[in-house]
């Protein structure tokens, strides 16, 4: 992996290209990124680049972290992450990572947090059919069978059954950057990406080529 970053979701739009065709896309305010460390195979055993994103108040900062900052020599970030970079021994400490490391047509894996939408029944959860809403059929909205009574006894596992529903960790494989803004650090993806308004979306370089 040569390319990633860290940014925020701002929202979804829509753009027309220049044949005048119509493409929704996700806006994330990517970067910049500084570099707060640089991990070695000497030192750490592995390669990798460590990087900070979004200023936070020092205030909110504890002492571990506060000093792991003042060491690099960079203001307090609120989300550090680390890139396993095969060029990471080109990095040095305080170096930005900004949107333009990624240019429009290349191919990336989007990673965040889903939204959380708390206990939901079968239906909305697992996708399964109502049952007839007709007064007499007393079958509804419930999920319908769970297993026979006397054999097996039980309740298999992976049963689709009410629960919690979102607020896991999602990745979007092989989506399209549609265009990227430089001077904003705002990178246009096509198509939706995981996670509500401000949620913390790593960009990757994808794993598969979609060929």
């Amino acid at each position: 992996m040569k390319k990633a970053i860290l940014a925020t979701k701002v929202g979804m739009t829509q753009i027309f290209n220049e044949d005048g065709v119509l493409t929704p896309v996700t806006v994330l305010q990517a970067g910049p990124c500084v570099v707060t460390q640089v991990k070695t195979v000497e030192n750490d055993g592995y390669s990798a680049v460590q990087v900070g994103f979004a200023d936070k108040r020092e205030k909110l900062v504890n002492k571990p972290m506060k000093g792991h900052f003042d060491k690099a020599g960079v203001s307090y970030k609120r989300y550090v992450r680390e890139f396993k970079f095969d060029n990471a021994e080109e990095y040095s400490v305080k170096d930005e990572i900004k949107a333009d490391i990624f240019a429009a047509g290349d191919k990336v894996d989007a990673t965040a947090i889903a939204k959380g939408k708390g206990f939901q029944g079968a239906i909305k959860r697992h996708g399964q059919s109502r049952g007839p809403m007709a007064h007499g059929s007393k079958f509804h909205r419930h999920q319908g069978s769970n297993g026979a009574c006397s054999s097996p006894s039980k309740v298999f596992k992976g049963k689709g059954m009410p629960g919690h529903m979102g607020a896991k960790k999602i990745t979007i494989q092989n989506l399209e950057i549609v265009k990227i803004d430089a001077d904003n650090n705002l990178i246009l993806v096509k198509g939706a990406v995981p996670g509500p308004k401000k949620a913390l979306v790593t960009i990757k370089e994808t794993v598969k080529s979609g060929k």
